[in-house]
């Protein structure tokens, strides 16, 4: 038992895998880690949101909670990735002076990019956001799991990640955004895509996924209790939250 999380109110934004619907499985990740941790979850995935959504979810467990939070889990990527939103950059660039050694010069200077329409815009806009309203919280990031081909109605085909998306990029080039994200905004990451072992390419690993030949994109009961396990460990290590310092 990870003593430092018990009775911990954790806030959880995602998509499907955190939706408390539970999409494609009888039990989600934070469940699991309500037993395993004792950790009072406070879940506000839905179904098919990305990162340009973790602002909404934000407000709204402020707007129920206030800052009367321990920590948040951003559970985000893989939309991003199907709805194929460019990556772009995580910085402008701008000529300003600043006094270096009691001379004064002029040098480019780094602003965060906030673009709504690009991964890293979105990524910068929700850290931004987060930092500023929740300095006493402990903040992790956590990468999707591998996904593979689900269809959902005639229209609603999503290729296995072996194949990129409209923009030629893979499931990986969002992860990587992700795990940058994880240096440039000060806070810890949770790698799943590497660290879960959930890899629904192979048929081997469908028994932890909603249904081997329409949705390998969903993990059941049992994917989201390895996930939830992945989580429980790598916990182990970290504050439950700077709301004691």
């Amino acid at each position: 038992m990870n003593e430092q999380w018990i009775d911990r109110k954790v806030a959880f934004f995602g998509g499907s895998f955190t939706d408390k619907k539970r999409i494609g499985t009888a039990k989600v990740y934070w469940e699991y880690l309500a037993e395993s941790c004792g950790i009072v979850p406070l879940p506000y995935g839905i179904n098919g949101n990305s990162w340009k959504h973790v602002i909404p979810q934000a407000e709204q467990l402020l707007a129920e909670h206030g800052t009367d939070v321990d920590a948040i889990f951003i559970f985000m990527g893989t939309n991003d990735y199907n709805s194929s939103v460019p990556l772009g950059v995580w910085y402008d660039l701008r000529e300003e002076e600043t006094n270096c050694h009691g001379v004064m010069k002029t040098k480019m200077r780094r602003y965060f990019n906030t673009s709504g329409s690009t991964v890293r815009g979105r990524i910068n806009a929700a850290m931004g956001f987060l930092k500023r309203h929740f300095p006493l919280q402990q903040i992790v990031l956590m990468t999707p799991p591998h996904r593979a081909f689900a269809r959902f109605s005639e229209t609603n085909v999503q290729p296995e990640e072996t194949f990129p998306n409209e923009l030629d990029r893979y499931l990986e080039d969002y992860v990587d955004c992700i795990r940058e994200a994880s240096d440039i905004w000060s806070v810890p990451l949770i790698d799943l895509y590497s660290d879960c072992g959930l890899f629904p390419v192979f048929d081997e690993y469908t028994r932890f996924f909603h249904h081997p030949e329409t949705d390998r994109l969903h993990p059941n009961a049992a994917g989201h209790r390895r996930i939830a396990e992945t989580i429980r460990y790598r916990i182990q290590t970290l504050p439950a939250t700077f709301r004691d310092c």
